[in-house]
């Protein structure tokens, strides 16, 4: 067993306080329970009665997202091409009717792959490798389809041999990241001991099951309707399908649709059964700084589901068929038709809450008929293109609000197109045309910027409780509100998330339970036990994570079967991930908070195995070691680190700092010196040097490095107390003496020296 396995299931034994047969039981109880699934048929059964419904789906992207490298399945130029990136040489050739690729594998050495399967139709086509047996791997060179071209997908990363973004790396490893959405009935097959996948499927590509479920019970239906009882087979329809989860139409397809069209994290090693509840199986990803702009528009990948949420479309129940045919995904009518399908003089019986009005007119749009600017989807669903040139659209169908963006930064659809225009213009365009617009009215936007930018302070705080407390929002962004209050934790936080744990939204109470990591222990197991058993997965195990640190010694015995039953659930979301780097990290911080440093350590080597650029994983990693008392061990980590990875001012200075606490500060002070450069505007940085340099005695140098950091942190007590040390060192007495009085004055519970203490006293 390595040292990660080992690890791993001593920090779970704690967790679960049972023994590592309880968790082969865990494991074999779910196999047990997929076994009882109907058997999948394949997409050739469903054809011989659906073939309608099979001609759209054969070409669609569905149809193409992953397939044999037969000739007419790869569209990408395989006839001795070759493409140069950063001085690495890739060619792409065809021998004995297969299809190659002679690049650099990951330790750095030329070699040769065969294509296993093609990815994609359009706007471009990616290609899949075995780089080892049962490993598949992504090449991040694609073929552009419209231009006829092999491009990088990450063309500013660096992702050398060795590195963990090379195309053989872990982020590149197609059953860990892609292939439960590419593939029908897939299991991951991950074994943490060996590092080895032994994964299976049902369907190269995502077929007829993916969405209907496995057919071998529809297929009985099928032969013999009146001869087939239903009642037999629990979770089946009358035609022997399973059913999806929810009553309305709208709740069913999204739960089909919504696995593999949002940003989430997954819970399990494969497909969960079509229709399940998302919260069952995923964690959706929440408005965050990074991947959404503070009005909730797309700004990373994330796909549709999180932003659909956000719509008023949303919340009326339209749904993704009512614009897209479910077989060829096609929109079901051309440009604005498909929009004007409701939103019309004729309105839509379906939706009575629309207003009959004209649309599709300049009285409306204010642009040319029939130009780009006049289509609906041009200013209410902005697109971004991802992958270098796959366009997205955003499908939150959002009211363009150049106000927000020239408050907020956010992109601004109007000045998308006319460049040299500002937001102010947009805005003042947009009132004169619509003088009841919604231009300066309320917008979460406000806040959420605020928040981010560090503003949690009573009065922001209340605004985002109170955008998490209004029943009319969507509650993607009331759930979001609650995420940028997790550090706030001020009384009326805590007061009101208490109620909004019992909303009806999974997702307001699974971001409400993390509003109370820093309450006492007793209160919040209180306040986290009824979530224990919540009908939803996603909320239980974030409960049990707020939990964590709780020994269950504390807990009333008669509670203590909830608590390990969440446990439980938690620790399987664990192990069904063990194969992601930023897993391992984040056992190893659990581990910690269980104080067991051996289990930490273990998970970020092993997170270091996968990704040796894994910058939190060697910080944490050294740390450890110093808390230890093994400072060698820790600079050893440290050195190590810092040839991967030379240009980190985190690593840099960790370096410094872990040689200044060995008292070897002369050796530190080349690493002040890169960490400065790397991060010229870091005070501390600039203030640790100081310290550093006082100590050694190099006085001028280190008053030199204080005044630095005193222009970057004016009113900073340590500063001015390095500056006064020093002054008196150097021999300016009534500099030091004015430092010291007005040091005191401001800041009167500032411990001082005693050698600035003595200068108080002087006249």
């Amino acid at each position: 067993m390595n040292r990660f396995n080992a690890a791993v299931l001593r920090v779970l034994r704690l967790w679960m306080f049972v023994s590592v047969a309880f968790v082969t039981g865990s494991v074999s109880a779910v196999l047990a329970q997929q076994s009882q699934m109907p058997a999948f048929t394949g997409a050739k059964v469903c054809a011989d009665c659906h073939t309608q419904e099979t001609s759209k789906w054969r070409d669609s992207h569905h149809g193409w997202a992953l397939r044999t490298p037969e000739p007419e399945n790869v569209l990408g130029d395989f006839n001795n091409a070759e493409f140069e990136h950063k001085g690495l040489k890739t060619k792409f050739i065809t021998r004995d009717g297969k299809y190659f690729i002679e690049t650099l594998n990951g330790d750095g050495k030329p070699d040769t792959f065969e294509v296993k399967y093609t990815i994609g139709v359009a706007p471009l086509q990616q290609y899949l490798f075995e780089t080892e047996k049962g490993r598949l791997q992504v090449l991040d060179i694609a073929w552009d389809v419209e231009r006829k071209r092999w491009y990088h997908l990450f063309p500013d990363q660096d992702a050398s041999p060795g590195n963990g973004l090379h195309w053989t790396g872990p982020y590149k490893n197609w059953q860990s990241r892609c292939a439960e959405c590419h593939q029908t009935g897939f299991e991951k097959g991950f074994d943490p001991k060996a590092r080895a996948y032994s994964s299976t499927w049902k369907d190269d590509t995502v077929s007829c099951e993916s969405c209907h479920g496995p057919g071998e019970h529809h297929t009985a239906w099928a032969k013999d309707p009146a001869g087939y009882d239903a009642s037999a087979h629990a979770g089946l329809d009358k035609f022997g399908l399973t059913v999806p989860f929810g009553e309305t139409k709208q709740e069913k397809e999204m739960q089909i649709c919504a696995p593999c069209h949002s940003r989430r994290e997954p819970f399990g090693t494969g497909n969960p059964p079509p229709g399940a509840p998302f919260a069952d199986h995923y964690n959706l990803a929440l408005l965050r700084n990074g991947l959404y702009h503070a009005d909730g528009q797309v700004n990373d990948e994330v796909y549709v589901y999180g932003s659909f949420l956000q719509s008023k479309m949303f919340a009326k129940g339209v749904t993704c068929s009512n614009c897209h045919d479910p077989h060829s995904l096609e929109l079901k009518a051309p440009g604005n038709a498909v929009c004007t399908q409701c939103h019309s003089e004729a309105a839509n019986a379906d939706f009575p809450s629309l207003k009959k009005k004209t649309y599709d007119a300049p009285s409306h749009h204010h642009h040319a008929q029939g130009s780009e600017a006049a289509q609906c989807t041009s200013c209410h669903m902005p697109e971004k293109k991802f992958m270098v040139v796959d366009g997205r659209k955003d499908h939150s169908f959002r009211v363009p609000r150049p106000d927000i963006s020239a408050k907020t930064g956010s992109p601004d659809v109007c000045t998308g197109c006319h460049e040299g225009k500002s937001a102010q213009w947009a805005d003042a365009a947009i009132r004169d045309w619509f003088p009841n617009s919604r231009s300066g009215q309320p917008h979460f936007a406000i806040p959420f910027a605020a928040a981010r930018a560090g503003d949690l302070g009573a009065d922001n705080s209340t605004a985002l409780m109170k955008i998490a407390e209004d029943q009319t929002a969507a509650a993607i962004v009331r759930a979001s509100a609650l995420d940028l209050l997790r550090d706030a934790a001020n009384p009326q936080v805590i007061a009101s998330g208490a109620v909004l744990l019992g909303d009806k939204s999974a997702l307001v109470r699974d971001a409400a339970a993390k509003l109370f990591r820093r309450t006492a222990p007793a209160s919040r197991f209180k306040l986290l036990l009824p979530l224990l058993t919540d009908e939803r997965k996603t909320v239980r195990v974030s409960a049990a994570r707020e939990l964590l640190g709780i020994p269950m010694a504390r807990f009333p015995e008669a509670e203590r079967g909830k608590v390990a039953a969440a446990n439980k659930e938690f620790q399987g979301t664990l192990l069904s991930r063990s194969d992601y780097p930023e897993t391992q990290v984040a056992i190893a911080g659990l581990a910690l908070t269980m104080r067991k440093t051996a289990a930490a350590k273990g998970a970020l080597r092993e997170a270091l195995a996968m990704d040796p650029q894994l910058e939190d994983a060697w910080r944490l990693l050294s740390r450890i070691e110093m808390a230890e008392g093994q400072p060698l061990a820790a600079r050893k980590s440290l050195e190590e680190a810092l040839e991967k990875l030379p240009d980190s001012p985190t690593l840099q200075f960790s370096m410094a700092r872990t040689l200044a606490q060995q008292n070897k500060d002369a050796d530190a002070l080349p690493y002040f010196a890169r960490t400065a450069k790397l991060a010229p505007q870091d005070e501390t940085v600039q203030i640790e040097w100081a310290a550093a340099l006082t100590r050694l005695g190099r006085n001028a140098e280190a008053l030199n490095r204080a005044e630095i950091a005193r222009n970057l942190v004016p009113e900073n007590p340590t500063v001015m107390a390095l500056i006064a040390t020093n002054q008196l060192k150097l021999g300016k007495l009534s500099i030091a003496r004015e430092l010291v009085r007005t040091l005191t004055e401001r800041f009167p519970r500032y411990q001082l020296t005693p050698q600035l203490e003595a200068l108080k006293a002087l006249p």
